[in-house]
């Protein structure tokens, strides 16, 4: 618990056996509940999770792989369930900076923001751990987000250290975009609920798991799923103006 919040933590994994028992030693005590969301691995994640006698974490299995924002929708089912006041969620590859975990939750604790990102590129000292086309990929991506989802101030749209609070996560809703893209539906349908997204500066960091992304091809694809979404957006914002006026 952290300044009287129940903080619990998504972990998306998949086939991250190597890594996973190092990301959930590397979070910090204060965090209630671990929720590791074996999405399908092939390899001995789930045996590794099982393996540690921690009496804060739960495994919660895909039999086969839906997509990381399946993943995460599963494991803020799972929160909610258990009463979290704020909800983090990291990766099990171990390539978050878990030390900034209380930057990304005291926004929320302190009611300045409903949902908190980790921001790596708006501070160039903070760049260097990322590669050169990493970053080219991110700030494309980043640019474009920010016509689709509305939030101008946004950097690093693409980064997945990510909080949000119980009242945010039940506007929000569980019916997440399944696959890689998630992460910026979210931030399009928060603005739609006009949710306080705050980015928070960390340095990037990068180990020996490989992304399973290909940016040639994903970046056309996720081009094109936010031209879509910010129509939606646009079709939302009218809809909800109108019913306010009524």
């Amino acid at each position: 618990m952290y300044n009287g919040h129940k903080v619990g933590v998504v972990v998306l994994a998949y086939n991250v056996a190597e890594f996973i028992g190092d990301t959930i030693k590397g979070l910090p005590p204060y965090v209630d509940r671990i929720y590791v969301v074996d999405d399908g691995s092939v390899d001995q994640t789930a045996e590794v999770v099982r393996s540690f006698n921690h009496g804060s974490a739960r495994l919660i299995r895909h039999e086969t792989n839906r997509g990381p924002g399946a993943a995460l929708a599963t494991g803020y089912a799972a929160a909610l369930e258990d009463g979290m006041d704020i909800i983090v969620k990291v990766d099990g590859d171990n390539q978050m900076p878990l030390d900034y975990m209380e930057k990304i939750i005291v926004p929320i604790v302190e009611g300045k923001a409903d949902y908190a990102k980790g921001d790596r590129i708006s501070d160039r000292c903070n760049r260097r751990g990322m590669p050169r086309f990493r970053l080219i990929g991110n700030l494309l991506l980043t640019w474009l987000t920010r016509i689709a989802s509305g939030y101008w101030q946004l950097n690093d749209s693409q980064n997945g250290f990510t909080a949000i609070s119980r009242a945010a996560l039940q506007k929000l809703g569980l019916k997440l975009y399944p696959y890689y893209g998630y992460l910026n539906d979210i931030l399009i349908k928060l603005n739609v609920y006009s949710a306080r997204v705050l980015d928070v500066p960390m340095p990037a960091k990068y180990g020996r798991e490989k992304s399973s992304i290909r940016l040639k091809a994903y970046i056309p694809k996720l081009s094109c799923f936010l031209l879509r979404r910010l129509l939606w957006r646009f079709a939302a914002r009218y809809a909800n103006n109108v019913d306010s006026k009524h």
